[in-house]
């Protein structure tokens, strides 16, 4: 009897301390609950206390598959997903996060600066676009992105030029987040 108690409180005590998951942190394999091997068809279900907008592609200049926005009841935007292909067993390619709530485990949100990205991150590559400039993480599926309005006159208006780390100023705020898995 004295065993079997003893075992029900073992039980209790390590069934009590299972570390729960945080619905807003954020690594390269997660954001909150939402898994790179989860399907679009699965969403339902995870998301069921919030709302789920599927678009509806209505031209065809369109490429690729539908974005899926996530919205909380309140009507926040938390994520906006684009699927591999536009099927309901596909998975997720790239997560757009929109809420300021998810964080890395070095603390890094939709709100940081760019000094304290490269602070807790290395910066593995940085790509010149039209309009912005694609920074990369070391290691990590996530990259933002800085307006090119922040950079120097230089480089603004010209895609051909590189665009060094230095060039970044410490206060710039990303433009997007996104994860790609």
């Amino acid at each position: 009897m004295k065993k079997t108690l003893l075992l029900l409180i073992l039980v209790i005590a390590v069934a009590s301390c299972t570390k729960k998951q945080n619905p807003f942190a954020w690594n390269k394999d997660r954001v909150g609950h939402l898994t790179k091997e989860m399907m679009v068809y699965q969403l339902d279900s995870l998301y069921s206390n919030d709302s789920i907008v599927k678009n509806i592609k209505g031209d065809e200049f369109s490429n690729g598959p539908s974005a899926i926005e996530i919205y909380e009841k309140g009507g926040k935007h938390l994520l906006t997903l684009t699927p591999v292909e536009e099927d309901s067993t596909s998975t997720i390619e790239y997560v757009r996060i929109r809420d300021n709530r998810y964080t890395t485990e070095k603390g890094i949100t939709i709100e940081s600066d760019y000094k304290t990205i490269s602070a807790a991150y290395n910066v593995s590559s940085i790509d010149n676009m039209i309009k912005d400039a694609v920074v990369r993480i070391d290691d990590q599926n996530f990259y933002f992105t800085i307006s090119k309005d922040l950079l120097p006159p230089e480089i603004r208006f010209d895609m051909t030029a590189p665009i060094e780390k230095t060039m970044i100023p410490d206060t710039a705020a990303p433009k997007y987040v996104f994860v790609s898995w």
